[in-house]
């Protein structure tokens, strides 16, 4: 159970580093806001997108953990 906690943290960071920047940027690219463009690319990939697949890439990685073998 640990070992898949730590696995499915692995997953997690790397996926929250892809999620809020390269969601970011999208943003960035994407916005209509003239205004305050990268603040609102900045934000929405720091407390959105990057949770949010930092929750996808944790949970990935725990369901690809196989459990250990009971042999013995």
């Amino acid at each position: 159970m640990l070992r898949r906690a730590i696995v499915g943290l692995l997953w997690a960071v790397p996926a929250y580093l892809v999620g809020a920047f390269g969601g970011g940027y999208l943003i960035y690219l994407t916005s209509a806001n003239q205004h305050d463009r990268s603040l609102e690319a900045s934000m929405t990939g720091a407390f959105f997108l990057g949770p949010l697949a930092a929750i996808i890439g944790f949970s990935l990685g725990v369901l690809r953990t196989k459990a250990p073998s009971a042999s013995r």
